[in-house]
């Protein structure tokens, strides 16, 4: 279980697999593309999306994932 705080301040639970998906993020890699990632991880992304850890944009039919987290997870 990890802990990650949201933009409005409130702190939320996630799971390690929903840690994964988040770790995913770098620096380097602000956005994850939906084609470019497993079926596993995609359910991952959408319960991000639904605890509202990550936001879903659509962009030219290809789906792209952001965080929406203020800071970085905690364990």
């Amino acid at each position: 279980m990890r802990i990650v705080e949201l933009l409005n301040n409130i702190q939320l639970p996630i799971t390690n697999e929903e840690a994964e998906v988040l770790d995913m993020f770098t620096e380097e890699t602000k956005e994850l593309y939906k084609h470019k990632l497993d079926e596993r991880h995609v359910v991952m992304a959408n319960r991000l999306v639904n605890k509202d850890v990550l936001y879903r944009i659509n962009e030219n039919g290809r789906i792209i994932y952001k965080k929406r987290i203020a800071g970085p997870s905690r364990t």
